[in-house]
């Protein structure tokens, strides 16, 4: 695994102060191991709190925002970097081009979009860069479940689970994505196997 890591997170910090504290615990885990992190530049939610703990341990913090969205002031002030796009595409491939791998905390849809298209990337081998889920208070464990029943009916391959790095705790989190190998996907499509 590289050293910059994209983090994909919640614009609100969540109704749990778990959420908030997961947050900063992996920020401090990511600076001590000398990471650095991309994301998509809010000051607000759970991506505001990941990133002022990095940037208050003296760690480097780029964000990528939409034009619109830095206009309208949600753009945090003091990062490292900002780079402005001009869509959310356009931040989307930015983040993915800066990365070497991802992680999402507790958010909403857009966390979900930003996950998704990068699970759905590696499931086509677009990319093979480790995918973990933050997975504070059981968070996830809903759209773990979702996945699973993709599997049972038939929709996705067992292999695609392996594409995922879960861990509620930020170090074991890092820990499994540093040591994260590929799985073998073999063929996505069941049809054509025949």
């Amino acid at each position: 695994m590289g050293k910059t890591i994209c983090i994909y997170a919640g614009s609100n910090l969540g109704n749990r102060p778990e959420y908030r504290e997961k947050a900063r615990k992996l920020g401090e885990a990511i600076v001590r191991r000398g990471f650095r992190i991309v994301y998509g530049g809010s000051s607000v939610g759970l991506m505001g709190e990941i990133a002022d703990r990095v940037l208050a341990l003296g760690g480097e913090v780029i964000g990528v925002m939409p034009q619109g969205l830095v206009l309208g002031e949600m753009a945090h002030s003091h990062l490292t970097e900002l780079i402005e796009v001009n869509g959310m595409h356009a931040r989307k491939e930015k983040m993915n081009e800066l990365s070497d791998a991802f992680i999402a905390l507790p958010g909403g849809i857009g966390t979900f979009d930003e996950l998704f298209e990068m699970l759905c990337w590696a499931q086509i081998e677009l990319h093979q860069k480790p995918i973990g889920l933050l997975n504070a208070s059981g968070y996830f464990d809903p759209l773990l479940a979702l996945i699973r029943h993709s599997i049972d009916q038939g929709f996705a391959n067992e292999s695609h689970l392996g594409l995922l790095t879960v861990s509620g705790d930020p170090d074991s989190l890092l820990d499994k994505m540093e040591a994260y190998v590929p799985p073998v996907l073999g063929n996505k499509w069941k049809q054509l196997s025949k």
